[in-house]
């Protein structure tokens, strides 16, 4: 009896001992930290591929047929407007200049003897001395030299006009390219290829694609008052990746929506002092396009994306609980979403321990810019901030 007593007395000791243990400790409440979101006016930048195009370009022609004597510019250096380029030989235009001269003398000779006896004819066709047929045939004499005199005047320009064109001058200030033809060749006025080309690279033009659907939508936004006019200074980024450390403008777009490629062309024009830019080099052309004056910035690592693409971010809900709300983004600006769609005034957006939150979980909501608070003995509250 003694040691059945014994038992009972040591199964009751190990029953309340079981019974008397701690209770299970309850998961801790998650802090989050938040911005309070307003809207604001964001300029809306826009990149778009282009190409530079010089800002004028000549060829350089004969307009006369004649050997090249000499060359008188560098290949590659600059050349001013009305500067010499080509020396064509002279000796048949020259002679074609004397010839037009003589033959004008002639003409003049001729004419001021026709005058002359007109006049002599004229009183006595008055007095009947001569017939008046004699006198009409000699007035008419006199016109057709006259007109002969100006006739011989217009060969003389055309012959001296051929002359000047032996030299060929530079049509444009510009860049010259390499020499095409080199003395001694022989050159005509209706030749395919160019003697050179100059090209104009001080300003530049870029010519950028942008897509007739995107310029739709804008034209639109602006039409509704959804969106205000940007800007019309351009950056641009160099195919090295560089920044050009000019900004230009905005010249206009063309009115033709390419078929090929369903884009509109934009002309910018930049300025080139250094001649830096070179026709022909890729580049990216960056502009504030529009501005939306309703928009939202909120940091990068506060959106998310479900299975089917759309963009989400958390909000402290009422009870201070999680709520998920879809949103809409249009772009990224520095380290932000632009948010166009999904939020308003005055909005808590979760930015930080978004990882494990679910729609209408619990939390502890703090300002994003709380400082961190470490616990007694070295442990972090849950209650954190940035």
């Amino acid at each position: 009896m003694v040691v059945r007593a014994g038992l009972i007395l040591a199964l009751v000791f190990v029953l309340s001992g079981c019974g008397g243990g701690e209770k299970k400790k309850e998961r801790p409440v998650p802090a989050v930290g938040f911005i309070i979101v307003t809207p604001t006016a964001v300029p809306m930048a826009t990149t778009l591929g282009g190409r530079t195009v010089a800002f004028a370009s000549s060829e350089v022609r004969p307009q006369v047929t004649g050997v090249i004597r000499a060359r008188r510019f560098v290949e590659g250096g600059l050349v001013r407007q009305g500067q010499p380029l080509f020396e064509i030989d002279q000796s048949l235009y020259r002679a074609a200049v004397n010839l037009a001269e003589a033959n004008l003398l002639s003409a003049q000779s001729t004419a001021e003897a026709a005058a002359t006896r007109a006049e002599r004819l004229r009183p006595l066709a008055k007095l009947e001395a001569v017939s008046q047929q004699e006198y009409t045939d000699a007035s008419a004499q006199a016109r057709q030299t006259a007109a002969a005199v100006a006739q011989a005047r217009a060969q003389l320009e055309t012959a001296r006009i051929n002359l000047r064109f032996t030299t060929v001058p530079a049509p444009i200030t510009g860049r010259i390219g390499r020499a095409l033809f080199t003395s001694g060749a022989l050159v005509s006025a209706n030749q395919v290829e160019p003697l050179a080309v100059i090209q104009q690279l001080d300003p530049i033009f870029v010519d950028v694609q942008e897509s007739s659907a995107d310029l739709l939508s804008l034209r639109r936004a602006l039409a509704s008052g959804g969106a205000q006019a940007g800007s019309t200074r351009v950056r641009l980024k160099l195919e090295d990746g560089s920044d050009y450390p000019l900004t230009g403008t905005v010249q206009f777009s063309e009115m033709l929506v390419n078929e090929a490629t369903g884009t509109v062309t934009l002309r910018v024009r930049f300025p080139n002092p250094e001649g830096f830019l070179l026709p022909g080099m890729f580049v990216q052309a960056t502009f504030d396009e529009s501005i939306n004056p309703s928009a939202y910035l909120v940091p990068q690592q506060a959106v998310q994306r479900d299975f089917g693409g759309s963009s989400f971010v958390y909000v402290v809900g009422p009870g201070n609980k999680a709520v998920r709300r879809k949103i809409e983004t249009a772009r990224t600006r520095g380290a932000d979403w632009i948010v166009t769609a999904g939020l308003k005034p005055g909005d808590r957006v979760i930015i930080q321990g978004t990882a494990n939150l679910k729609q209408g979980a619990p939390i502890r909501p703090v300002p994003a810019s709380t400082p961190e608070r470490i616990a007694p003995g070295g442990g972090t509250p849950a209650g954190a901030g940035r």
